[in-house]
């Protein structure tokens, strides 16, 4: 099933892992503050969040921690570090709001996706909850019963 590319994006890099992890309750739409390096090394689609996270400081500005994105071979010694901490760009109120969600209700905050808007890098990121063993394996029964469920619906239309 292909889904419909929406006007100007291209995905660099996404996180499936989380979603098989968390609950995910709320999603955000971040920019992110990068250098030219990274810009032309996420331009050859070289980049991995699978281990990153976000972090929101005490002067209220938000972080993206772990994010590899390997230096750029052409650069010379204005190269970056892969895994540098990254700045977010949100408004004030949001990054507010997840910074009491975080530390009120045992939430956290991890990136969904790494992507091309309109020449801009965005980064998708979520607040969510963890997930126990026995959510994830109900999660995974819903999923299958539902792919036996369009193979029967598919395989009646030919009868």
């Amino acid at each position: 099933m292909a889904t419909k590319k929406k006007l100007g994006e291209s995905l660099i890099a996404g996180n499936r892992r989380a979603r098989h992890d968390y609950e995910i309750l709320k999603t955000y739409e971040a920019g992110i503050q990068l250098t030219g390096s990274e810009i032309k090394s996420l331009r050859e689609s070289k980049a991995s969040i699978t281990e990153s996270y976000i972090s929101v400081d005490d002067a209220n500005e938000i972080w993206a921690e772990n994010i590899n994105i390997p230096e750029y071979k052409f650069a010379t010694w204005t190269n970056h570090s892969p895994k540098r901490k990254r700045k977010l760009l949100m408004h004030k109120d949001e990054i507010l709001r997840l910074k009491s969600s975080v530390a009120e209700k045992g939430l956290t905050i991890v990136p969904l996706k790494l992507y091309f808007k309109r020449g801009l890098v965005k980064i998708e990121i979520a607040l969510v909850r963890g997930k126990h063993l026995y959510d994830k394996r109900k999660t995974m029964k819903e999923r299958e019963d539902l792919r036996e469920t369009e193979r029967a619906i598919k395989y009646r239309e030919y009868l």
